[in-house]
């Protein structure tokens, strides 16, 4: 059985992870393309094979958008808690070209969860996805979920590690930043992005990245956290 540790990138072992910033400087360097990468050693056939039973653990299920039914449990096992559904696009954040108020009408500049420079995060550079908020249905802190736990998104034979980086509505579950749906081969456009097709969402209980934003040092611990998984008995 798989069983990872409780990864905190400020713990030992840090260093390979997480880059240095110096005293009073600036949070790493800004992108205005997306710094995701969707490469990866471990291939989506074999998360997928790890995940195709569901145990499930949320209360309830969840709808994908206003409107629709709820039919999305959130599953899980010890180490890691996972969902299939639909990607709607995350824009919120700090603005830019890709996402502000003009592309996006529902663009809020504000994330749940705070870069280390105290900015919100760019969803259109930072591969993130967006937890339920809260609720009887199911409460992501009780399950080793928080800020900058690192999440393999799947779609089709692609894999893209991620952080949790947003908190969405109570009872709709699928959404993901631009930069994750573009790394994925998804339209990421808030307006006329996303997709209907199933994407699987795993992410790896009790683990994180810092600073949040650190998307390299997202894949590096991803793919070492996905390794350990497809490889347990």
């Amino acid at each position: 059985m798989f069983r990872a540790p409780p990864l905190t990138l400020a713990a030992a072992g840090a260093a390979l992870l997480a880059p240095t910033l110096l005293p009073g400087g600036p949070a790493g360097p800004q992108h205005d393309a997306p710094v995701a990468r969707s490469e990866s050693s471990v291939s989506a056939a074999d998360l997928l094979d790890r995940v195709r039973d569901c145990t499930r653990i949320s209360d309830g299920l969840y709808r994908t958008d206003h409107g629709t039914a709820p039919t999305v449990p959130v599953c899980g096992a010890r180490d890691v808690v996972h969902w299939t559904a639909d990607l709607d696009i995350d824009c919120d954040g700090r603005p830019g070209p890709r996402c502000n108020a003009a592309t996006d009408p529902t663009f809020s500049a504000a994330t749940a969860f705070a870069q280390s420079d105290g900015r919100p995060l760019n969803s259109a550079t930072l591969p993130h996805i967006v937890v339920p908020t809260p609720s009887a249905v199911w409460d992501y802190r009780e399950h080793g979920v928080r800020g900058g736990s690192v999440a393999a998104v799947i779609h089709e034979d692609r894999v893209q590690y991620a952080v949790v980086g947003d908190v969405g509505p109570a009872h709709i579950i699928g959404e993901a930043s631009y930069a994750t749906a573009e790394a994925l081969g998804i339209d990421p456009h808030p307006l006329t992005g996303g997709t209907a097709a199933d994407v699987t969402y795993i992410v790896f209980k009790d683990s994180r990245v810092t600073p949040i934003e650190d998307a390299d040092a997202a894949v590096t611990l991803g793919e070492e956290l996905a390794r350990r998984f497809v490889d347990a008995d």
